[in-house]
């Protein structure tokens, strides 16, 4: 189950950075391809491990969301216009955090 949602976590923040640079806010000079080149493959780079397990790639994921956390509290904190999707990116991410601590422990409450 936790594996699952952090898959789905993992799908929502590729999914919202494709939202976000193609429809929310595209960049004001229209490179919105050179936008996605430079956020889309740190996400997708996760992949990779999938061939070691899933475990391994949603850690990947875990680590490479840190950056994705800390972009959605500086636009949050500066565009007030942008604050619903950069909240909705930190979100993702601190969910991510939570789904990667419960699989360390093991699903279950340690005495």
């Amino acid at each position: 189950m936790a594996l699952r949602c952090g898959f789905i976590a993992w799908a929502a923040l590729v999914a919202l950075q494709l939202l976000w640079y193609t429809r929310l806010a595209p960049p004001a000079n229209g490179e919105i391809g050179f936008a996605l080149l430079l956020t889309l493959p740190p996400l997708l780079l996760p992949l990779l491990a999938l061939r070691r397990g899933a475990r391994r790639a949603l850690l990947w994921v875990g680590i490479v969301s840190l950056g994705y956390f800390t972009h959605g509290v500086v636009v949050a904190w500066a565009e007030p216009t942008m604050r619903t999707p950069a909240l909705i990116e930190v979100a993702l991410c601190v969910i991510l955090t939570f789904i990667l601590g419960w699989i360390a422990r093991g699903g279950r409450k340690q005495a």
